[in-house]
């Protein structure tokens, strides 16, 4: 009978794992999982405590009843270096766990990210007088949607408590893992005011970076409508995003949450890095590591702020009427109903000033669940344009409106995965102050984004649509192919509040290295925090 698969942290299949199945009355029955990772063994019905073991993954136990109605995911965790802070975001004060795993002694470094990385503390050795004691292991089933829940199995002695007082300071922190044999691995920590102590307010893209995070096999983007029935032994042949060319991500009903209680492997940034070096990979391009990039170049120009998580928005933590000026950055596609009304009632209502430094942001609804996981309401759709998304301007659209009534503009797949610089197209306006730049010069050449190299305007681009404020002013387009390129405009509401955006993802990724993109930048930030 099947019984079962066995499966990794990414969801592929492991073959040959030894299985032990014993039953109440100490019999056991023994058998290998198949290429597949299939589970196979004529078991009597009852109750089993299974072990298993795999070279290369951590061994653990499982429980199994037999008959079942389905077969039962066995998921083991490899031999590897990873964590994550929990919670993720904090007040000054507040305390998070450090939940780490390891299969050697680590130690531990708390340090911040801003101009360079700066070293806070040391939190020292971490190891047990038992093998391969610091070793987490993973519940079995769909753990996307539940958690990995480290730090529950056998972390129950208070000697083992790993709680860490958040600084004083506020910013971007990150954990440093390291071992013996030369391991490293770095996880991010947000830490935010106890009480406002600047004008600013910079927002980390919590929620992005939980979309996009594919620890336990599922992101938005991989098997967004639920792990398949078994696990992938091939992901070019089975994975439909490959396999089948009319397959579109987001093609289901409904979409299960995806917990924020798993470690972010694409946030991890290198122990050398600093904010000049180029941004090396698929992911870091787009989540926290070209996020710190503005963070060290705020502080490089002595500019101060405070930081949070969006999700801070959303739980009241960041009151918005304390600060003259949001920034939100990068790549915030990913925001619930309640951000996104705050935030156009402080600029709409208030006097509040928006400068949106990214692309493809507040382009899809999320909703917290109970538990505190996420659903993405991404919609049945067939693409991202507007006829794929059934005449509206995006998914946020489909559901409330276009983002492009807040941000002035809106993600469209012209000009996608490709990088070019911008081009003035009011060489008169204010933020060219200082720059010597005339309208159709060219701006933006710099950039430090490997993944679409060419300049401040690309990877994803938003443009004015007809639900952008009809005071929008123009101020330069990007050069991406087929009209690609990013509008970037400014507008004024009705309240006295500003919006600025730039309507790219690459535009941060320049920051640290273009002085064009540098100075128009201050320039906004100078005269919106007036």
């Amino acid at each position: 009978m099947l019984l079962g698969y066995v499966s990794d942290e990414r969801y592929s299949a492991i073959p040959d794992a030894l299985l032990e199945f014993i039953n109440l009355a100490g019999e056991s029955w023994e058998t290998r999982s198949r290429a597949s990772g299939a589970v196979h063994l004529e078991l009597p019905p009852g109750q089993y405590r299974v072990v298993i073991q795999k070279p290369g993954f951590g061994a653990k136990f499982s429980e199994l009843s037999v008959p079942a109605t389905s077969p039962h995911q066995f998921r083991l965790l490899s031999d590897s270096l990873n964590g994550y802070a929990w919670p993720k975001q904090v007040r000054s004060g507040e305390q998070s766990e450090f939940r780490v795993h390891s299969v050697e002694a680590y130690k531990l470094e708390l340090w911040r990210y801003g101009r360079e990385p700066e070293f806070v503390r040391s939190l020292g050795w971490h190891d047990e007088h038992a093998p391969r004691a610091v070793m987490q292991v993973t519940p079995d089933g769909d753990y996307s949607q539940t958690g990995v829940e480290w730090n529950k199995v056998g972390y129950a002695n208070s000697v083992h408590s790993q709680h860490v007082t958040a600084p004083e300071r506020s910013g971007l922190y990150y954990f440093r893992a390291s071992t013996a044999s030369g391991k490293q691995f770095a996880f991010p920590w947000i830490v935010a005011p106890s009480k406002p102590t600047a004008s600013m307010a910079v927002l980390a893209s919590n929620l992005t970076w939980n979309a996009y995070n594919s620890f336990g096999g599922r992101s938005n983007y991989i098997h967004a409508d639920g792990l398949p029935a078994t696990p992938t032994v091939n992901a070019r042949s089975e994975l439909k995003r490959y396999s089948d060319s009319g397959f579109f991500t987001w093609h289901a009903d409904e979409y299960p949450p995806l917990s924020f209680d798993r470690p972010e492997p694409f946030n991890h940034i290198d122990f050398a890095e600093r904010i000049t070096d180029p941004i090396e990979g698929r992911q870091a391009c787009h989540l926290a590591p070209t996020e710190w990039r503005l963070l060290g170049w705020l502080e490089q120009e002595n500019i101060e702020y405070d930081y949070y998580a969006e999700t801070q928005i959303d739980d009241g933590t960041l009151d918005l009427t304390a600060y003259k000026v949001l920034v939100t950055a990068v790549h915030p596609e990913y925001w619930t109903r309640r951000m996104y009304e705050r935030l156009k009632k402080w600029v709409f209502d208030g006097q509040g000033r928006l400068v949106y430094l990214g692309g493809n942001g507040l382009n899809c609804e999320v909703e917290f669940q109970p538990d505190g996981s996420m659903v993405c309401h991404n919609g049945k759709i067939t693409g991202l344009t507007v006829e794929g998304l059934g005449g509206h301007d995006s998914r946020y659209a489909i559901r409330h409106e276009s983002e492009a009534n807040l941000i002035g503009v809106v993600f469209t797949m012209a000009g996608a995965m490709t990088g070019a610089p911008y081009r003035v197209v009011d060489g008169s306006h204010w933020i060219y102050a200082g720059t010597s730049l005339k309208t159709g010069d060219i701006f933006g050449e710099k950039s430090l984004h490997m993944r679409c190299p060419g300049g401040a305007s690309g990877h994803e681009t938003d443009k004015v649509s007809p639900s952008s404020p009809k005071n929008v002013h123009f101020l330069a387009k990007g050069l991406n192919p087929d009209d690609g390129g990013a509008d970037m405009i400014i507008f004024d509401t009705p309240s006295g509040g500003k919006v600025f955006s730039v309507g790219s993802i690459n535009y941060v990724a320049s920051l640290p290295v273009d002085d064009h993109v540098s100075r128009i930048t201050k320039n906004v930030l100078n005269r919106f925090l007036e």
